[in-house]
């Protein structure tokens, strides 16, 4: 089992940077792949990025590519979403999720573990 805790989320204005961070702890991190997603008011959950078990490749939905970053360090238990040229469009609660098997899914319903959400807000 895999508990996950993000943060680094806050206010910032358009054309700006954040870095969130998730924090996992439990066994065999390195054995889940993992990913964010984000959740705007009355909006569904989407897909924003994903990992590999060992961080060597990773995927991006459309909307963020090119400006967000997601990497991990397993020997410290933390994946991280580096987010670049923010947009008013980029707001939202992010998420943490663990799962086992395969990577790069895209459906949230796929992901065993989840983090509690950090509220990114962009002023424009």
């Amino acid at each position: 089992q895999v508990q996950l805790v993000e943060s680094g989320g806050g206010l910032v204005q358009a054309g700006g940077s954040l870095r969130l961070s998730c924090a996992a702890s439990g066994r065999a991190f390195s054995r889940y792949a993992m990913a964010w997603f984000r959740q705007a008011p009355g909006k569904v959950r989407e897909f924003v990025a994903a990992i590999t078990w060992s961080g060597g490749s990773s995927y991006y939905a459309d909307s963020v590519k090119d400006r967000f970053t997601i990497s991990r360090d397993n020997a410290k238990n933390m994946v991280y979403l580096q987010m670049s040229s923010l947009k008013p469009e980029d707001a939202a609660a992010y998420y943490c999720a663990a799962k086992s098997g395969t990577w790069g899914d895209r459906n949230p319903r796929l992901y065993n573990y989840w983090g509690q959400g950090t509220q990114v807000t962009v002023s424009s």
